[in-house]
């Protein structure tokens, strides 16, 4: 735990559990595998992750005996977070990487939340293809954003033509469009692709991906926000831009989402 709080280097992925079960759980596991590469040099069991993150969980579930309404036992949240305990601040290269697996708890919040009001600022994370521990940054954001009475934060970055930049992803979610012919809509960018967002990807194959100007957002007829915790979250606001949340589309990719089969743990 030293490690991670003074040195804070390393990797993760969250994953929602309902009934011992994760949608999209092969992803996650092969998302940890890439970044342990990419992150440490090293090899990551994905066997071995899975089955602490199965100890984990039957833990937890006997030590609260959560239970939803009809008996099943409740959603939770858990996050896999990969670091070497031995890595020097100052010689971070020196020896092979050992890397440890840390995996932690929480009750899940309602799938599909209620709609967010965020607003947009110009960032860019660092290596922003890997899930990194390394989160000042778009937390320093998103608490501004908070602090001015949004939700949450809507990352841009400079690009394209126009003046306002490119959209590119959220705090700690992807973000999604539905244009004004019905179309989805996904922008191509320098983002951490997300779980959630490549199964649905997967689920409508006919979606569009590419660049989003920050000049056409007055014309999307609707706005979503994707990760593992929320599923698929509708953005009401962006800054003074309003936008419904009870598309239909909205609604076929929320039946789209739950039609995906989960993986057992």
């Amino acid at each position: 735990m030293t490690a991670l709080a003074l040195t804070n280097y390393g990797h993760f992925t969250t994953l929602r559990v309902e009934d011992g079960a994760v949608r999209g759980l092969a992803l996650h596991l092969d998302r940890l595998v890439r970044d342990c590469s990419a992150v440490f040099g090293a090899e990551l069991d994905p066997e071995r992750v899975r089955a602490y993150v199965r100890e984990a969980v039957d833990g937890r579930e006997a030590m609260d005996g959560r239970e939803t309404a009809d008996g099943r036992p409740g959603a939770l949240t858990v996050r896999v977070t990969v670091f070497d305990p031995a890595l020097d601040i100052t010689r971070p290269a020196e020896g092979a990487a050992d890397p440890h697996v840390l995996v932690t708890t929480r009750p899940a919040g309602s799938l599909f939340p209620a709609p967010l009001r965020v607003t947009a600022r110009p960032y860019r994370r660092d290596a922003a293809g890997v899930k990194h521990v390394a989160l000042f940054g778009q937390l320093a954001l998103r608490r501004a954003a908070r602090s001015a009475g949004f939700d949450d934060v809507l990352f841009t970055e400079a690009g394209g033509t126009e003046a306002g930049g490119l959209v590119a992803e959220g705090c700690t979610w992807n973000v999604g469009f539905v244009d004004g012919d019905g179309q989805v809509v996904w922008p191509r960018a320098e983002v951490l692709s997300g779980v959630t967002m490549r199964l649905l990807r997967a689920a409508r194959p006919a979606a569009l991906v590419r660049p989003v100007a920050t000049a056409e957002l007055p014309a999307m007829r609707a706005v979503f926000a994707t990760n593992a915790a929320i599923g698929v979250r509708a953005v009401r606001a962006i800054d003074g831009l309003r936008f419904p949340d009870d598309d239909p589309v909205l609604a076929e990719l929320r039946e789209a989402y739950l039609a995906i089969p989960p993986e057992r743990l």
